[in-house]
């Protein structure tokens, strides 16, 4: 299972040996936090199947979701690499298993491994990028754009490489991820099908353009 890992591609037999020694699997049940921000999780986190949400909540009341993390995709190395608690909330929108790296396996690879380190700068760099992007139609989009860019991201090759090119997600798991009402986000799924942009399936979503998702809204 662990050569399965998109971060394993990048290390040799020895290191994969390491890695897979700080290895551990959870389950969480749909609707569970995984952790609350200020928490300490000393774990790097993978997704094996399920769908988790990283959002937080501030001072004044106002919920903010940061990003969808689908199948194959890892999160929490900025916290594990500055030794700090979490900003965030991580829930399980639906039943979800995780791979949890403890923290002495993860500072060893990070210390050792070229290949691991160029990992984690290629994912914190697609990470950058996607809470820059978050930050701007946080402030300007519309929830429809919202929709269009969360689709795209859980696209994302190096983020969640496992999802492939259909994403099973409900109609509900859309709303919580782009922060509108489950009726609105049926409103907008429709919406986006009409314009050629995603293939509406039985319990599923099929992206058409991902370019044109990723970019929805900017003009």
């Amino acid at each position: 299972m662990v050569r399965s890992l998109i971060w394993a591609k990048e290390l040799g037999e020895p290191e994969l040996e390491i890695a897979a020694k700080g290895l551990s699997e959870r389950f969480y049940p749909k609707n569970s936090y995984i952790c609350h921000r200020g928490d300490r999780l000393d774990s790097w986190t993978g997704v094996v199947t399920g769908l988790v949400k990283m959002s937080a909540v501030s001072l004044s009341g106002k919920a903010t979701t940061f990003v969808g993390v689908g199948a194959g995709g890892w999160l929490g190395e900025g916290s594990m690499l500055k030794n700090e608690e979490r900003k965030y909330d991580l829930v399980a929108l639906r039943d979800t298993r995780l791979l949890m790296m403890n923290k002495a396996t993860f500072m060893a690879l990070c210390e050792n491994s070229v290949g691991f380190n160029r990992f984690l700068v290629r994912q914190l760099n697609e990470r950058l990028g996607q809470f820059v992007a978050i930050t701007e139609h946080d402030r300007s989009f519309d929830a429809k754009a919202r929709v269009a860019r969360n689709l795209s991201w859980l696209c994302n090759p190096v983020l969640s490489p496992q999802v492939g090119g259909v994403l099973e997600i409900t109609q509900e798991e859309v709303g919580l991820l782009a922060g509108i009402s489950r009726q609105v986000a049926n409103r907008c799924l429709k919406e986006l099908a009409d314009e050629g942009l995603i293939d509406l399936q039985p319990g599923a979503i099929r992206p058409l353009d991902l370019e044109a998702l990723s970019n929805y809204g900017s003009g």
